[in-house]
């Protein structure tokens, strides 16, 4: 009678092993950690996610080759990921860090800062953790 009522779920947690992806097989899957940070790139701490309903945003951003953006803030945590070009952050109170290819940027919450272009076009992909109807810079 027990092992009755265990087959129905041995079934679905082999079927879900098996069909559904839940274990890792040997298809030359990859992972490889980008970035796992508590920390914005110059220092401070990430102290909370905004009050909200949840709502997370991916943009793709082009910044045409030698083009200085407006100084600006971000409300929320958001990380960049540099598909191509390089870009010079930095923020009002003159910390910067220089990004290329492949690396990873932990934006900074609420603090003005800009980036600027080398000489090339920079793609960027950005994830921000955001909530409704909150925008994801704002001018400073």
């Amino acid at each position: 009678m027990v092992l009755a009522r265990l087959i129905p779920s041995f079934l679905l947690i082999t079927a879900c092993l098996s069909f559904a992806g839940c274990a890792q097989t040997s298809t030359g899957v990859q992972t490889q950690q980008l970035l796992k940070t508590a920390y914005a790139w110059e220092g401070t701490r990430y102290d909370a996610y905004p009050q909200g309903r949840p709502e997370l945003s991916v943009l793709k951003i082009t910044i045409p080759a030698k083009t200085t953006l407006n100084w600006h803030t971000h409300p929320m945590p958001n990380v960049a990921y540099v598909v191509s070009g390089e870009l010079l952050v930095e923020t009002r109170e003159g910390k910067q860090t220089r990004l290329t290819p492949g690396q990873v940027l932990p934006e900074v919450v609420n603090v003005a800062h800009r980036g600027t272009s080398a000489n090339t076009p920079v793609e960027l992909i950005v994830f921000y953790a955001g909530t409704t109807d909150l925008p994801l810079s704002k001018p400073d």
